[in-house]
């Protein structure tokens, strides 16, 4: 038998490379010399950015313009410089505007988290019952119901022949009863109690669906330890609704500094100027009493306010988890 030479010995047959690996290949060369420039991304959110510009920035710029100047609205307007902001801060009655607009915090805002906490803790305990279902329901029931129409129904209420002086009178608590929203002592806080009915069914929805994504087994391993009710609470519940807790203070807290329509309705800033607020009177000073210049610098003031109230509350319940 002979041997094969080196000469007569057939080199196998190249392997072909695959349909995968030839489509691969082309999507990166397609990939590298389609690559989709980065400006093409701002087209797609050119119209938004459009429309934010014109309804948003554009009024804001003409507010601080006019915040410059002495002006009624409709004659010609002469330079004020910082003359306005200088009476923002020193005029009676607009600053007392800005201190009942932060009095009403305490009413918007911490009442209605502390309860809207209370509530949702007890209805996610009893999530299982009918009661739970009609619970969400009636403290919801106040965000349906148009503000002005809540308002003419509690001043209804808060009148002297009202519902409310009526049940105090039929307890013997009849010294106690009054016209609440016309009485310079009660009416501010008259008010504030009709923003916290408000606003509690908004805080309680919030909280009671950042408790559903609680994990169940840190109750139970808290209960494994002994701990009550309450000591899951503060130590469980809370910690847990950090950044629901931010949107509800963040919410109500604007609603308080930039209240107006639940004051129109009730009490109109009255009596006197003990329930006026800064939206309010910039409504007044510019549509009535004819002081754009006046009104945009309260205007202005009142947004500088909202920021630097809102902007540390959203940094200090950030998530730094990640």
């Amino acid at each position: 038998m002979t041997r094969p030479t080196p000469d007569s010995v057939v080199d196998p047959p190249a392997t072909s490379p695959g349909p995968a690996a030839v489509t691969r290949k082309r999507g990166h060369a397609r990939a590298a010399g389609l690559r989709t420039p980065r400006w093409v991304g701002w087209l797609f959110v050119a119209p938004a950015l459009g429309v934010y510009a014109v309804f948003v920035l554009r009024p804001i710029a003409l507010t601080v313009q006019y915040s410059m100047y002495r002006w009624d609205g409709i004659g010609p307007s002469t330079w004020a410089g910082l003359g306005n902001y200088a009476r923002v801060f020193t005029d009676p009655d607009l600053y007392d505007s800005i201190l009942n607009a932060v009095k009403l915090i305490v009413f918007f805002s911490v009442i209605p988290v502390v309860l809207g906490l209370m509530s949702a803790s007890t209805i996610r305990r009893i999530a299982a019952s009918r009661l739970a279902l009609v619970g969400r329901t009636v403290l919801f029931l106040p965000q349906v119901i148009p503000l002005v129409a809540a308002g003419i129904a509690w001043s209804w209420l808060l009148s002297s022949a009202g519902l409310v002086n009526q049940l105090l009178t039929s307890v013997g608590l009849g010294g106690v009863a009054r016209a609440w929203l016309g009485d310079f002592s009660t009416a501010l806080p008259a008010v504030g109690v009709i923003g916290a009915w408000v606003l509690l069914g908004l805080c309680t929805i919030l909280l009671l669906s950042g408790m559903s994504k609680i994990d169940p087994a840190l109750y139970e391993a808290a209960r494994m330890d002994g701990a009550g009710p309450l000591r899951e609470f503060l130590s469980i519940t809370v910690p847990s609704l950090r950044q629901e807790i931010g949107v509800c203070v963040t919410v109500t807290v604007i609603a308080a500094l930039a209240s107006f329509d639940i004051v129109y309705v009730s009490t109109q800033g009255g009596p006197g100027n003990a329930t006026m607020v800064p939206g309010l009177e910039i409504y007044y000073l510019a549509f009535s009493e004819r002081q754009v210049g006046i009104a945009s610098a309260l205007a202005v003031v009142l947004m500088v306010l909202v920021l630097v109230v809102a902007l540390p509350i959203q940094w200090l319940t950030k998530d730094r988890s990640s």
